[in-house]
């Protein structure tokens, strides 16, 4: 690993031939100065991310490539959207969507090793990956970023060029539930025993049925990302002591960088590994809790899209719904308000007109109550849906629509 100066990295990257592809780490961990180097230093590029917050350059000869769109690429003029379970990312990376650089955002070496801190996610698949084809793989080294262990750790052997930066990373402080969420996060929670294994999806939802476990005992976490409510589950002795805490990326408060930071408790795994269906199953009691935009009478949930036009991706819904029910005791949830706030309009419909993110749930929970789905006919999981899920504004006309489907 050889330290140089941004004016330098850019001429390195003004050098590579064609139009590159360049993956970045992504979520809450762009490596900003880096991106607007590659920025100034390239006419073309392919710039390829996770869930990536606002500020991805948006001009002419920038393509904006992701299995996962987030707020930086939702709108963006020229997004190359791969439609990929998370786990299946890295098998991309290997094939098809090999990366020609890699950018990756880390905590400053430990004994010459770096850490990929808040964001490991696809990551070391994808340097893995640009290594075998003899791409340029760069380390922004930030002395404000969390050193975490696992799958995080970096040798400095496997990095060719580094920069030094001191910049904040982004946090957020843990927001109250509003009462739907909070509603809706204690019905989840009152079918999660003690000594279950969680994963939570991102959202206030998720966040509230966290919170909603703080007088339990035994709770393992087997999950794509965490935020503070893990923190507060520890400190409330509801975690098995003696099972690490299993993630792929982090974002939440000060407090929360702070408790990572050198914390071997702390897991931080792989894709391929966290999302393996197969691993999935094997935790104990595995509960999966996600959220969607609409679910249909069918049980389907949209997760994705909005009036046709990708607004996320699957993510890991899909490997979480299927790994938890295949686990001895698991359990897997879609859970939303019955009434979209913002739009105005019911989110259970008699037919998605959206492509489907997942199927096959234990049970739709909203602020109204549980519909049971799991083990029951057609006919069954839409009387459940209707009555026990849907607003009671739409309950007639829902019922009206079920008998043109044949559902009722």
């Amino acid at each position: 690993m050889r330290t140089v100066s941004l004016e330098q990295l850019g001429r390195h990257l003004a050098a590579l031939p064609g139009t590159p592809r360049v993956v970045v780490s992504g979520n809450v961990s762009v490596p900003w100065e880096a991106v607007r180097v590659l920025d100034e230093a390239r006419e073309t590029y392919v710039i390829n991310a996770l869930n990536a917050p606002p500020g991805i350059p948006d001009r002419p000869g920038v393509t904006a490539e992701t299995s996962f769109v987030g707020g930086g690429m939702r709108r963006h003029s020229n997004l190359s959207y791969v439609p990929s379970r998370l786990s299946l990312v890295p098998v991309l990376f290997a094939g098809p969507l090999a990366p020609d650089v890699v950018i990756v955002h880390c905590a400053p070496a430990r004994d010459g090793v770096l850490s990929l801190g808040l964001e490991v996610n696809v990551l070391p698949a994808a340097i893995e990956a640009c290594r075998a084809r003899s791409g340029l793989v760069v380390a922004v080294v930030n002395d404000r970023m969390p050193y975490t262990m696992g799958d995080a750790l970096l040798d400095t052997s496997a990095v060719d060029l580094a920069v030094e930066v001191s910049t904040p990373m982004p946090s957020h402080d843990p927001l109250v539930p509003d009462e739907d969420s909070r509603h809706i996060g204690e019905r989840v929670a009152a079918r999660v025993g003690d000594g279950a294994t969680i994963q939570a999806g991102i959202g206030g939802i998720p966040d509230a049925t966290i919170a909603a476990l703080i007088d339990r005992h035994g709770l393992r976490v087997w999950t794509e990302m965490f935020s503070d409510g893990v923190v507060a589950l520890e400190r409330a002795g509801a975690l098995d002591p003696d099972q690490p805490l299993v993630t792929s990326f982090l974002f939440g408060s000060q407090d929360l960088y702070d408790w990572v930071d050198g914390n071997p408790r702390v897991r931080m795994t792989r894709t391929e590994t966290t999302n393996d269906p197969g691993l999935i199953a094997r935790q104990r009691a595995m509960t999966s809790v996600n959220s969607a935009l609409e679910v249909d009478l069918f049980g389907q949930a949209n997760a994705s899209r909005i009036d046709a036009r990708i607004h996320s991706g699957f993510g890991g819904q899909t490997d979480f719904v299927v790994g938890a029910l295949h686990s001895r005791g698991g359990q897997s949830f879609i859970a939303l308000r019955s009434w979209h706030p913002k739009a105005d309009v019911s989110t259970v419909v008699p037919l998605l007109d959206e492509p489907v993110t997942s199927v096959q749930q234990s049970a739709i929970v909203t602020e109204q109550g549980v519909a049971e789905l799991f083990g029951y006919d057609q006919r069954g999981q839409c009387r459940h849906i209707i009555r026990d899920a849907a607003h009671p504004n739409v309950r007639d006309e829902l019922w009206e629509e079920a008998a043109g489907l044949g559902l009722a």
